[in-house]
């Protein structure tokens, strides 16, 4: 455990000078100009699509761990977010999915934050749930610890991967058998095993798409026989061992054609998150977390080729998308995609994530023609949106036109984050039949404990660099227990905002020790309980972890439309709760006013050849 630690620690320590440096040198990158006038030649290529990204799922009852302590969360924001998304962030992905069920989505990536088998099975509940059809990019943290280390699970004696795999038994494995296994975490293998078998039981059909193995080399080379089918085609290869995340999943995706319109649009949805072994060393001696900058093999270049020849056959118009924002992505991966592009004869696009706080730009380097990049805001961070995104071709000027309506949104276009803030409350939270003042009131409470509990760094250093002993490991469990009462505290405030026949919690199977007591009087007498040892204090966090794991699961059954729109509320208001908290030059460039020199709340822009 020292061991791990202290090798983990000089990119952790890297990840929070950039995080608090970041902002001194903050220039905003530069944008599409005004569009030319007339539009007028403008022709609808597609109907909308929803595009999401970030929305790290994040497991919060395993064992704690240094890289997940809230002494980091002090240096580095997003290290521990607010007890409310752990507990409902993921009802924001639903939300946005069910506000739009004839569109099929996109998610840019970062499906997941730890990597955990659990974080997978609750989203994928969300998109099993959705009627329309969809695709998931692979983002840093859909197969890497944290989003930053590549661990080799399969490696006999790692104390790395048993880490890995504690940190996302949910419930710390008290009492759950089905959760002590040495396979709860995902390496990038497992997360596209994962993904490729989800998209199988998805509603709309697939025919001669096949789940891999659990483990082995494999070859993904499949095509949809149905030529207007969303997800039409896709190819990678999946590894095991050191070298799982060079694997890889690149798709090709057929946007629905607007009526009249004379070609297809195609997006070829890349994976940047080839993140192997070499790149990860690179990444940390030049002082980078492995996982922050993106990386496409040329192996990757090599499965994409065909489809860019046909494209160029049929006269489709290519747009690209990605998890890293294109700044982000290594100077050979660039060079690459540069040189495949060039044989394209149309304007290009590219569709990202990853930043946390979306923009537009526009990239000239390495190449004389633009690209235009959308970059999606995240749903884990403020500001908390998503895009419906559209496509328009001026065949005489040769413009491409993207339509990436922000949302949600009143009845006029978001101008600020109030704008923004605004729509969350009318179409959640006035919803959920809670006085907003009360809910306001709820989260704010939350937000600011969750950021009072926190550890202090210098704890955090003594006790990732000492010897294994139960002094240095106890922090860990008290800052662990001290976040898992603000999940209880939660659970209890749902239990008297909705009532007991709206979430139904008096129903769940208590544990034993629970003995006669009700969920609510269980809570309340665990949260109240006093540890002195180290041992209590490990007993006494798997009880709690436990309780908070038994709850989340529940909160996936609660289907009302009044009980997802609380929990949606929940989410969107903590979110900007802790924003509003944090200073803003520790808010990694996603403040307001850097985020409008970034055309943030821009709703179209187009690009031309030239």
């Amino acid at each position: 455990m020292a061991r791990t630690a202290t090798r983990h620690l000089l990119p952790l320590l890297a990840a929070a000078v950039l995080a608090l440096s970041g902002c001194a040198g903050f220039e905003p990158q530069p944008g599409p100009g005004p569009e030319p006038s007339p539009a007028a030649g403008y022709r609808a290529l597609t109907t909308p699509i929803i595009a999401v990204g970030d929305t790290q799922e994040h497991e919060s009852t395993g064992y704690p761990l240094h890289d997940n302590d809230s002494a980091l969360d002090a240096y580095i924001e997003v290290t521990q977010r607010p007890p409310e998304q752990a507990l409902f962030g993921r009802r924001l992905l639903e939300w946005a999915l069910a506000s739009h069920p004839d569109e099929p989505f996109i998610h840019l990536g970062d499906v997941m934050d730890l990597s955990c088998r659990s974080e997978a099975l609750r989203i994928g509940r969300i998109f099993q749930a959705s009627q329309s059809p969809g695709a998931i990019l692979p983002g840093n943290h859909d197969g890497l610890m944290f989003g930053i280390f590549a661990h080799n699970l399969f490696a006999p004696g790692s104390v790395a991967a048993h880490r890995w795999n504690q940190v996302c038994r949910r419930g710390a494995d008290a009492d759950r058998n089905e959760f002590r296994t040495e396979n709860e975490a995902l390496t990038k293998r497992g997360f596209i095993a994962t993904y490729l078998s989800d998209q199988i039981k998805a509603p709309h059909p697939k025919p001669g798409l096949v789940a891999p193995a659990a483990q082995g080399p494999h070859i993904v080379e499949w095509r949809n026989p149905n030529p207007d089918a969303f997800l039409s085609a896709a190819r990678g290869e999946l590894i095991d061992g050191p070298l799982h995340a060079d694997s890889f999943l690149v798709q090709r995706l057929v946007l629905p054609r607007a009526p009249g319109a004379t070609r297809r649009t195609i997006v070829i949805a890349l994976d940047t998150n080839q993140s192997g072994l070499l790149a990860g060393i690179w990444d940390t001696l030049m002082g980078r977390s492995p996982g922050s900058m993106g990386h496409i093999h040329p192996d990757q270049i090599t499965a994409i080729e065909p489809w860019i020849d046909e494209s160029i056959a049929a006269g489709d118009i290519v747009v690209f998308a990605g998890h890293h924002n294109w700044r982000s992505l290594g100077l050979m991966s660039r060079t690459m995609m540069r040189q495949l592009v060039s044989r394209l004869e149309q304007p290009l696009v590219y569709l990202s994530a990853h930043t946390h706080r979306g923009f537009w730009a526009v990239h000239r380097t390495l190449a004389p023609q633009p690209l235009l990049e959308l970059n999606v805001s995240s749903l884990s961070d403020w500001p908390i949106a998503y895009r419906r995104i559209s496509f328009a071709y001026d065949e005489e000027a040769r413009r491409l036109l993207v339509r990436g309506d922000l949302l949600p949104r009143g009845g006029k276009p978001n101008a600020s984050d109030a704008d923004l803030l605004a729509a969350w409350r009318q179409q959640a939270c006035e919803q959920a039949q809670v006085p907003l003042k009360r809910l306001d009131d709820e989260d704010d409470k939350l937000v600011r404990a969750q950021k009072s509990t926190r550890g202090s760094l210098m704890e955090w250093l003594l006790a990732a660099i000492s010897p294994l002993c139960e002094s240095c490991e106890k922090p860990l469990y008290r800052h662990a227990q001290a976040y898992l009462d603000e999940i209880l505290e939660i659970v209890l405030e749902l239990d008297a905002d909705l009532g007991r026949d709206a979430h139904r919690l008096h129903t769940v199977k208590l544990p034993t020790w629970c003995g006669e007591r009700d969920f609510s009087a269980c809570t309340r007498a665990v949260m109240a309980e006093q540890a002195d040892s180290f041992a209590a204090h490990v007993k006494l966090f798997r009880r709690k972890a436990a309780l908070a794991a038994l709850f989340n699961e529940h909160l996936d059954d609660l289907t009302s439309h009044r009980a997802r729109a609380y929990m949606t509320c929940r989410a969107a208001l903590a979110a900007k709760d802790d924003f509003d908290a944090t200073p803003d030059e520790r808010n990694a460039d996603r403040g307001e006013r850097k985020r409008q020199a970034e055309q943030f709340f821009r709703i179209e822009a187009s690009v031309g050849m030239h």
